[in-house]
């Protein structure tokens, strides 16, 4: 496994926490650059993390695919450029490109951001009575059939590229586990979901972004769920929650109720060797809230970190 963590584009005070850390594996998301799934841009940003010490092995970001989504005109336009983007990492050495399917680019909702957690902690959560109160998405009049049939159209004109390229594809879990959401259904919610997904287009290039804290929140066995799609993981959240997919909080990594020794066990056990990184850290009093990307690089990732290379070693 490698032990990754996520990290802007360009060289900032993360970079050199990460290091510090002794991470040398690097997940990118290109926060506030245009069109960064050109050659250029992919290019540059990958030599820029070889200089400062990392590998960089995951992109986990979206072009603009709304319209692939919901199957609008417009969507063969959008596809074109994730074939661009599948074709320029595998190009560059890049293994691995998370991805979310949901009208939304960024796929997560939560509620609160400021949950106390322990010791007075800020962590998120989510109560589904408080989305329902809002307003129907303006797309709501789409069926679950609908979104699997455009799924469908989108994995076939894909995966063949990725396959091409040396890319996997790893979905993540809609977050939260649940359907639907703002009248939209949701299609990524469950084991069963992943099952008929994975068998809409059979590769091994297609697969699975290990969310621990979804998969958690469905009411799986961890261990068991992560032997279940041993062959299909290529990538891993490291992260667990303590409720249902309608009520939920994000945990501690050592104060959730998923058994994290085990899944580390797990992993090992089916030969994952990809990226693995903590996700959804709670901030701490320390913490500039400003800067920590809500829980993506603050004081708590340093425990974090330290928690799975310890579950690790």
């Amino acid at each position: 496994m490698q032990q990754a963590i996520m990290l802007p584009p360009s060289p900032d005070e993360r970079w050199k926490v990460a290091r510090q850390l002794g991470v040398e594996s690097a997940v990118v998301r290109f926060w506030g650059v245009d069109e960064w799934w050109t050659y250029e841009t992919l290019m540059k940003t990958n030599n820029r993390f070889a200089d400062h010490g990392f590998s960089l092995n995951v992109v986990e970001d979206r072009p603009p695919m709304e319209k692939t989504v919901l199957g609008k005109p417009g969507r063969d336009e959008e596809i074109e450029i994730v074939k661009q983007l599948l074709r320029n990492m595998g190009r560059l050495g890049i293994d691995t490109y998370c991805w979310v399917w949901t009208e939304n680019p960024l796929g997560v909702i939560r509620t609160s951001d400021s949950v106390p957690g322990r010791g007075g902690s800020r962590t998120t959560g989510y109560e589904h009575k408080w989305t329902e109160r809002q307003e129907e998405h303006p797309a709501a009049s789409i069926t679950e059939s609908e979104l699997f049939e455009n799924l469908q159209y989108f994995l076939d004109e894909v995966v063949p590229v990725a396959e091409e390229a040396g890319v996997d594809m790893a979905l993540h879990p809609d977050d939260p586990p649940m359907s639907p959401i703002r009248g939209i259904p949701r299609i990524v919610k469950s084991v069963e979901d992943y099952e008929r997904i994975l068998s809409m287009y059979d590769s091994p290039n297609h697969g699975v972004t290990f969310c621990q804290g979804n998969f958690a929140a469905m009411g799986v066995d961890i261990p068991e769920t992560i032997r279940q799609f041993r062959d299909r993981i290529h990538f891993v959240h490291f992260r667990d929650v303590d409720g249902t997919p309608d009520s939920f909080v994000e945990t501690w990594h050592d104060d959730g109720p998923t058994d994290m020794k085990a899944a580390i066990n797990a992993y090992r056990e089916i030969g994952f060797d990809g990226a693995i990184r903590p996700d959804h850290v709670p901030e701490m009093e320390s913490d500039n809230r400003s800067q920590s990307e809500t829980g993506q690089l603050n004081d708590g990732l340093l425990f974090a970190t330290g928690y799975i290379k310890g579950l690790m070693e």
